[in-house]
């Protein structure tokens, strides 16, 4: 394992639930969300997309067939279709043909069936953004909210813009003029639009965390504006400077940090907590997962990949903290909660 090569910025890490607790219930639900703040998570993560009506909904993509029953509703057949989503031809049905009032007859199915139980399909709907905060509101303490802006060009070139619409539902709540508030996006001039537009709202509680693809992807508006920045030239120190220039945080994969080994393992950490840490940018990695699937081989228990591997997940959690981040997303927040607060295996 890595030793400590560096010590978090932040005064404290931050769990945050990606998804909810999605790794016991439909990701993006209530439900979801309330399981997470239950089991300790400091941030709650709901991924935004657009209804045809303008309503923000969460959800990890505008395509919905894999995460609702939309499929098996007749009435809305004809509206399976084909479009290109950042570049992607993909089939479906997209939340923008959809109203609000519509989309709330469907119901959430479990996204990954073969790993995980699908027991609470079909029991909870499609949960908007507001729903959310108004469930974060009433918890009783404090919890943060990092909604991610999916699809941001796209969206935007369809007549149905996020970043002022978020903006608007942040102000709109007493709970989110104060509460933390991290706005996330794999893009990065909306990013640089949302720091001059929480700077001239004074909007003081809203952090901007720029998220980082694979090395040789891109940021979708830099491909739809013919560049050629590619997330491997975003890692530069130099263009870690430039990004804390708008943003308070990377949000980089678990592997940019902590590759693997030869042997399976987890190699000693790569020089990016460092060198974010020196441009004074926090590191919020993503994503830790409890099955076997998702964990480093020499981490496994077994050879089930759906077996859930809770020593495995914790091990590679405590791996990430002694790299020195500052928070990371993970699909079980409390397996988090037991990694930063040292308690259990």
């Amino acid at each position: 394992m890595p030793t400590v090569i560096e010590k978090p910025l932040a005064a404290r890490v931050q769990v945050i639930a990606h998804r909810g607790a999605s790794a016991h219930l439909p990701e993006h639900t209530l439900a979801a969300y309330a399981r997470a703040i239950a089991d300790g998570a400091d941030f709650i993560e709901p991924d935004l997309v657009m209804t045809r009506d303008g309503v923000l909904v969460s959800r990890h993509e505008n395509e919905i067939s894999g995460t609702t029953d939309v499929a098996t509703h007749a009435k809305f057949a004809s509206r399976r279709t084909t479009k290109t989503v950042d570049g992607v031809a993909t089939e479906g049905w997209f939340t923008e043909d959809f109203t609000l009032a519509e989309l709330k007859t469907l119901r959430a199915r479990e996204r990954l069936p073969a790993l995980r139980v699908a027991s609470h399909d079909g029991l909870y709907p499609v949960a908007t953004f507001a729903e959310i905060v108004a469930l974060a509101a009433a918890c009783g303490r404090t919890v943060g909210i990092i909604p991610e802006i999916k699809h941001g060009t796209y969206f935007r070139n369809i007549g149905l813009p996020m970043e002022d619409a978020l903006l608007a539902a942040l102000a709109a709540h007493a709970y989110t003029r104060t509460a933390p508030v991290e706005i996330q996006s794999f893009e990065v001039g909306n990013l640089r639009y949302l720091d001059g537009e929480r700077k001239r709202r004074g909007m003081a509680n809203v952090r901007l965390l720029q998220l980082l693809g694979e090395p040789r992807e891109q940021p979708f508006d830099v491909v739809a504006a013919n560049g050629a920045l590619d997330y491997a030239a975003m890692t530069t120190p130099a263009a870690l400077r430039d990004i804390a220039a708008y943003a308070d945080a990377i949000g980089p994969s678990t592997r940019a940090i902590l590759p693997l080994a030869a042997d399976g393992g987890l190699a000693a950490p790569t020089a990016l907590v460092r060198d974010a840490h020196a441009a004074g940018l926090e590191v919020h990695p993503y994503t830790l997962r409890p099955e076997n699937a998702f964990l480093p081989p020499a981490l496994r228990a077994g050879d089930d990949p759906a077996r859930r591997n809770e020593a495995g997940s914790v091990a590679e959690m405590r791996a990430l903290l002694d790299a020195g981040v500052d928070a990371f997303f993970t699909d079980d927040p409390a397996l988090g909660r037991r990694a930063v607060d040292g308690s259990g295996a």
